[in-house]
C-alpha cells in the first residue's frame, strides 16, 4: 500500500510544481550550466522543460489525475526499472512521477545526457517530504526488478524486449508527430506551430517532423510566419545538421525548399532528419484523417486547428510540448500499469 494518501501526494507534488515554476539558486545554476555537459540543453530549453513540468504539477490537474486510480490496490511496493531517455531535458520525469505516485520503488537508469536535472528535481522533492527518499534509487545497471519501463529507439527496443520480456513492461520505440494545415490558419497560429517544430531543436517525439497541407497551399505563407525562429541556426549543432542535410539534397539534386534555417521536402515518410521538415499534400480532411490513422502507431501526437476523427492525441498549434499529466507517452496508461502490477503473473 502506498505510504502516501492521495491528498499528501497532491500537496507534495504541487509544492514541487511551484518550486519548479520559480527556480531557486541551485536549480538556476543547473539551468545555466547544463549546456556544458550537453550542448543541446541550452538555458532556454532547460528552463522551458522545468517550467513546463511546474505548470503540469498544479493542484487541480493532480487531483483529477490521481483520483482516477485506486492506489490502495497495490498490496506491496514493486521495484520498477526505469530506463530514461535523454533527448530533451527531464523527458523521463513523468515515468518517475508515476512510480512514486503508485507507491512503488523506482530503480532509475538515467541517461548520461540528462542525469543531473532529474537528480536535482528528486532532491527537491525529498526536501519537501523525506519519505520519498526511500522510493527511488539511481543505478548503473538494472537488477532485481519486478517490472520495467524503458524508452529508446527502434533498435534499442529489441534489446529491451530480449532482456525484459519476461517481466511486466512498457517498452517505447521511436515516435514522431505531425501537423495538419488547412490553409485557413492565421499568421499567429502558424507562428505557434513553430514552437511545435523548433522547441528543443526538434529532438523530441512530440516535435513536428511532418506537415500535411492542402493542394495549392502557398508554403511562402508558412515560411513567413516562422521567420522569427531564424536564430535557431546560430546553434552550432543545429547548424551542422542543417548544413549536412542541405548538402545531401543539393548533391543528390533532390527538390526541396530552404529558408536558410529549415529545409522543407515533399516526402511520404513521417520521420525527417533534424533541421528538415517533410510535407505531403492531401485532397480533403477525410484523406488526412485516413493517413493519420494508418500511421497511428508511429505518431505521438497531431497538432491541428480543426477537430480530427483520429485515435492519436490532437492538440492545438503550439501545444505539443505542453502535455497534461494524463497525456501518456504512446497512449499507454502508465499509472494503470503500475497500480495493477499485482495482477501480472511474472515468468522468471
Amino acid at each position: 500500500m502506498s505510504k502516501f494518501t492521495t491528498t499528501e501526494l497532491i500537496t507534495a507534488f504541487s509544492k514541487l510544481g511551484r518550486q519548479l515554476s520559480n527556480p531557486d539558486e541551485p536549480l538556476l545554476k543547473l539551468i545555466n550550466t547544463e549546456h556544458i555537459y550537453n550542448a543541446w540543453f541550452t538555458p532556454e530549453n532547460v528552463e522551458q522543460a522545468i517550467k513546463t513540468i511546474g505548470k503540469m504539477l498544479n493542484e487541480a490537474d493532480l487531483a483529477t489525475w490521481l483520483n482516477k486510480y485506486d492506489l490502495s490496490k497495490n498490496p506491496s511496493p514493486k521495484k520498477i526499472g526505469l530506463i530514461l531517455a535523454g533527448n530533451i531535458p527531464l523527458v523521463g520525469f513523468h515515468d518517475v512521477l508515476c512510480v512514486l505516485a503508485t507507491g512503488n520503488h523506482a530503480l532509475i537508469k538515467a541517461s548520461v545526457q540528462d542525469a543531473r536535472l532529474i537528480k536535482q528535481v528528486l532532491e527537491m522533492l525529498t526536501t519537501i517530504d523525506t519519505r520519498f527518499a526511500n522510493q527511488f534509487s539511481f543505478v548503473e545497471r538494472l537488477i532485481d526488478f519486478d517490472a520495467v519501463i524503458a524508452t529508446g529507439s527502434n533498435n534499442s527496443s529489441r534489446y529491451f524486449e530480449y532482456y525484459f520480456g519476461k517481466v511486466p513492461n512498457i517498452i517505447r520505440k521511436n515516435r514522431n508527430s505531425l501537423a495538419v494545415i488547412t490553409g485557413n490558419e492565421t499568421k499567429e497560429q502558424l507562428y505557434n506551430l513553430g514552437h511545435d517544430i523548433f522547441d528543443y531543436f526538434g529532438l523530441g517525439c512530440r516535435n513536428i517532423s511532418k506537415i500535411l497541407i492542402p493542394k495549392n497551399y502557398n508554403l511562402a505563407t508558412f515560411f513567413e510566419a516562422i521567420e522569427p525562429y531564424k536564430d535557431i541556426i546560430n546553434h552550432n549543432k543545429y547548424n551542422n545538421n542543417y548544413g549536412y542535410n542541405r548538402s545531401i539534397f543539393l548533391v543528390g539534386s533532390e527538390k526541396h525548399l530552404d529558408n536558410n534555417f529549415l529545409i522543407l521536402k515533399e516526402d511520404d515518410s513521417m520521420v525527417s532528419p533534424l533541421a528538415v521538415l517533410y510535407y505531403s499534400y492531401y485532397d480533403d480532411l477525410n484523406a488526412a484523417e485516413q493517413l493519420i490513422t494508418t500511421e497511428n502507431e508511429n505518431l505521438q501526437c497531431v497538432v491541428s486547428t480543426v477537430p480530427l476523427n483520429v485515435k492519436s492525441q490532437v492538440v492545438d498549434f503550439g501545444q505539443s510540448h505542453q502535455p497534461r499529466l494524463w497525456d501518456y507517452a504512446d497512449r499507454i496508461d502508465t499509472m494503470d500499469f503500475l497500480a495493477n502490477l499485482h495482477t501480472f503473473e511474472v515468468v522468471r
